[in-house]
């Protein structure tokens, strides 16, 4: 069991990010203040500042979180769901299990990825936040990549097939498909799933 103070600001952390979600996603980030999140949260100022130390650590923290769908401090490609990824010996196989991760986390991460997105517009630091999360994002893909390496399409090289992964398995696409053209997740994951398959892999290892 945690010791008292570590479990208290555990809750803290949990009412804060909860807080800036709701609040984030309704009011955009310019327009939310620290003030309203530690209303919101029901969690002072100054231990606000203490755990997160400006209101963009809150939008990093809540980015980490919803990533990688909770708190712990795991980062994600030592998750087992990722793992068990990687370490699918099938090519589709890995790009079926690819697919699915990256369904959830952009259902969890879309809306705040444009309100990372429209801050980083007038600030700076978003701008380089989101730059981050791009750069997190296409180490990621590049790994993915790199697995599928000899049964990569002929002529196809790591780097464009990355971009190709980039590109297909964005947030922007994912929030065009399932937000504004209505598709179900499922439908979405699945589409993922055979359009990667069809764009990276060779046609002798797609139909095995």
């Amino acid at each position: 069991m945690a010791p008292p103070e570590q479990a208290r600001t555990r809750l803290a952390r949990a009412a804060v990010i909860d807080a800036a979600r709701t609040l984030f996603v309704e009011r955009g980030y310019a327009a939310t203040t620290i003030e309203a999140i530690s209303d919101e949260a029901g969690v002072p100022q100054p231990t606000l500042y203490r755990l997160f130390t400006s209101k963009l650590g809150v939008l990093k923290s809540l980015l980490d979180v919803s990533i990688a769908g909770d708190d712990e401090a795991v980062p994600l490609p030592q998750r087992a769901v990722v793992r068990e990824v990687f370490e699918q010996p099938d090519p589709s196989r890995r790009i079926e299990g690819f697919a699915s991760v990256v369904t959830q986390i952009n259902a969890r991460v879309g809306p705040l990825y444009r309100v990372l997105s429209s801050a980083s517009t007038a600030d700076p630091e978003a701008a380089t936040l989101l730059h981050d999360l791009a750069r997190q994002r296409r180490e990621g893909q590049l790994g993915l990549v790199r697995s599928l390496a000899p049964s990569l399409r002929a002529g196809l090289t790591p780097h464009i097939a990355a971009d190709v992964v980039h590109a297909i398995a964005s947030p922007e696409v994912h929030h065009l498909l399932v937000v504004e053209r209505g598709w179900k997740p499922d439908r979405y994951r699945r589409w993922l799933s055979d359009t990667l398959g069809a764009q990276l892999l060779s046609t002798e290892t797609a139909t095995r």
